[in-house]
Order: C-alpha cells, then sequence, then structure tokens
C-alpha cells in the first residue's frame, strides 16, 4: 500500500466506520424484514463487472440502493427469528484489524500471533465457563481450544475424531477389518431434540445416526441410551459417538448430561457436548448446574457470537484429546512443514478447512474491554 492508497484508506475507513455507527444506532427504523422478491437484485446493477474502477461515492451510494433493500436486520431490537446473534464495537474493530492484518493462520509459523493467542484466549473462556482442566492448554496435558466457524463444523469434528478413534481400537480387536468394513457397522446418537446440524454431520462423517427418544421434559436420559446401545450391538454395529445437547433449539431442554456421561464413559463412546446457544450462560455460577456432568465429554463447543457479544463466525470449541483429530485430518506436505512443528499446535489439523482468519482477537478485545457483569445481567434476564 502506498502513501495515495494509504489516505484513501483512511478517508474511505473513517466514512464506512461512520456508515456503520449510524446504521447500528438507527437499526430500530429499518424494516426487519425486507419485502423483495427472489432475484431483485439483479436488475438493480451492472451485468458484468466495470472495466474501470467506479467512484467510492457511487459505492457507498448503491448501499442503501441495493443491499439494505435485501438485508434482513439480525441486529435490531425487533428481531426475533432463529437465535440470539450479537456484536459489539470491540468485536468489530477487531475483525477490522484481522482484515487488515489478514494471515491465513493455518500454522504457528503462518502467524505465531494467531496461534498463540488462539490458544490463550480458549483458555480463558475456558477458564470463566469453569470448565475441566483437562480441557484447558495451560493445564500442561493433552487438551486445548481451537475456534470454529459454527458449532456445526465442531460436531462434525467431533464425530470425524470419534470416527478415527473407534476405528483404532476396533482394529487392535480385529486386525484384519479394514476401514471400509468399520465404517459400515458404526453408529452414532443423538437426542431426538437435537439440532438438525447433528443429522447432517453424520451424513457427512459417512456413518449412521440414531435418534434417541427423550422423557417427558424433553431430556435425553442415560437408561434411554445405553437400551439403544445394547440393541445396537446386539445387531452387530458398534456405538462410538453420543451428542448430548445443552440448551435445545426447540426448547432449551438440557439434556442430563451426568447420566448420558456416564452410559459413554461405561461404553467407551465419544461424547460431545452441543452447547451452541445457552453455553455463553455459564460464565455465570447459578447456572453451571446446568452442565453437571461435563468432565465426562470428551469435546465441548458453545457460540460466542450468540449471547457473548462476539461477531459472527466465533465458535469455541474444547477437547480433552485433540491427537485424533490431528492424525484423523493430518496431510502433512513439506511446503507446509516448518521447524517448530510439536511445539506448538498447527490448527490446520484441528478443523475442516486449512486456512483461517485470525478470529482470536475479537474475544481478546471484547474479553478485555467490556465488564463481565454485562454478560452475566444479560443472561440471568434471558434465563430468567
Amino acid at each position: 500500500m502506498d502513501a495515495m492508497e494509504a489516505n484513501q484508506f483512511r478517508e474511505f475507513g473513517k466514512e464506512m466506520i461512520d456508515y456503520v455507527a449510524n446504521y447500528l444506532e438507527n437499526i430500530r427504523e429499518r424494516r426487519v424484514l425486507p419485502t423483495v422478491e427472489p432475484g431483485y437484485l439483479r436488475p438493480l446493477i451492472p451485468s458484468q463487472a466495470p472495466e474501470k474502477p467506479d467512484k467510492w461515492q457511487d459505492v457507498m451510494k448503491d448501499i442503501e440502493r441495493v443491499i439494505m433493500p435485501g438485508v434482513t436486520h439480525w441486529h435490531s431490537p425487533k428481531f426475533h427469528a432463529y437465535f440470539p446473534t450479537s456484536n459489539s464495537y470491540p468485536a468489530i474493530v477487531a475483525d477490522i484489524l484481522s482484515d487488515g492484518i489478514a494471515c491465513i493462520g493455518f500454522s504457528w509459523i503462518a502467524s505465531p500471533a494467531c496461534t498463540e493467542l488462539e490458544v490463550v484466549m480458549l483458555d480463558w473462556l475456558g477458564k470463566m465457563l469453569d470448565l475441566p482442566e483437562e480441557f484447558l492448554a495451560c493445564s500442561g496435558g493433552k487438551g486445548g481450544g481451537v475456534i470454529q466457524g459454527t458449532a456445526s463444523e465442531a460436531t462434525l469434528v467431533a464425530l470425524l475424531g470419534a470416527k478415527a478413534r473407534a476405528i483404532h481400537l476396533v482394529k487392535k480387536e480385529h486386525p484384519d477389518w479394514n476401514d471400509a468394513d468399520i465404517t459400515v457397522k458404526l453408529v452414532g446418537y443423538c437426542s431426538s431434540q437435537s439440532h438438525s446440524s447433528v443429522e447432517r454431520a453424520g451424513l457427512l462423517g459417512g456413518v449412521q445416526l440414531r435418534a434417541v427418544p427423550t422423557d417427558n421434559a424433553n431430556k435425553l436420559r442415560g437408561d434411554t441410551l445405553e437400551k439403544a446401545i445394547r440393541e445396537d450391538r446386539e445387531a452387530g454395529l458398534i456405538p462410538f459417538y453420543v451428542v448430548a445437547t445443552l440448551g435445545t433449539t426447540s426448547s432449551c431442554t438440557f439434556d442430563n448430561l451426568e447420566e448420558v456421561g456416564s452410559v459413554c464413559n461405561d461404553n467407551n463412546l465419544w461424547l460431545h457436548v452441543d452447547a451452541a446457544y445457552a453455553g455463553a450462560a455459564f460464565v455465570c455460577p447459578e447456572y453451571r448446574y446446568l452442565m453437571k456432568g461435563i468432565e465426562k465429554a470428551d469435546s465441548f463447543d458453545f457460540n460466542p457470537h450468540k449471547w457473548m457479544l462476539v461477531n459472527f463466525d466465533c465458535s469455541t470449541m474444547w477437547l480433552k484429546d485433540p491427537s485424533w483429530l490431528v492424525n484423523a485430518f493430518n496431510v502433512d506436505p513439506l511446503y507446509l512443514k516448518h521447524d517448530q512443528q510439536g511445539s506448538a499446535p498447527d490448527y490446520r489439523h484441528w478443523q475442516i478447512p486449512l486456512g483461517r482468519r485470525f478470529r482470536a482477537l475479537k474475544l481478546w478485545f471484547v474479553l478485555r474491554l467490556l465488564e463481565l457483569k454485562i454478560y452475566k445481567s444479560t443472561y440471568a434476564n434471558r434465563l430468567a
């Protein structure tokens, strides 16, 4: 960027910041749901890209003419669809910095600060939720956290880790079985109230998933899960994975994690806890009884981009033993190797994509600049 470009960035960047600030300040005046029909936008812009650059002023005018008529205003106080999402000025400006740095933090050497801040932020956040120390990198054990794009990604990543572990364990007993022989027998479990992304993870992971009936309070219980596991083993299947939900989409029900966890531990099944919606409430000590049994889980995920004033995307996931992911996802060509491998996480082995943004910055900014009491009062009002 030369001096002229830098000056333009200052001028145009300030104008955009002012626009966004005014947008958020006056968002309640806008209609929440657009009235446009599919295909509305195409007639409003040229059929091909311009050969010469347009003027900045014309681009800014087109935000209101072209874009805003088709925007659903998620952050309007009148928006009551889907799930609560949030942002804040620290998160927004941190994303500006992330976009300016523009690193692709797939490995430690690709941008050491990108990796190291994420490791520490997941420890900060894990301590705020009072997660068992086995999930924290600072404990000195195997555990640690990673930022995924969504809870759906975390569910799939956990399933793939569980699948890798199950294949490894079965081959110890049946060395003559190949991966395909084992995979066709694998079966996972979730509540009938689980989010649709759990079923989708099964489809993407190429394994069977069984929806287990809940009790009268819509909770997944240990005895029902145990019965399903027993039936499937008798049918020649290999149970390997369970998803428990803390805060279901349909009714904000909390599965009986202590019972489910005991069944998983007794049967050596991977337990993933999906707390995407309600997990941020565990910052408040008075709500932690709802996560009783979390020490029995293998992985845990929730979305700070829902209640925690961190803008999308930021889904935080912790694992007691990430090595199952690292081993399952490890494709290590020469051009991605570096001298510090093994001394720090290479997060490309903890996720589906290779590239990743510097998302830990917005957690760092939000946790430093907004008081914890803001979160606590917010959650208390939501769950009251």
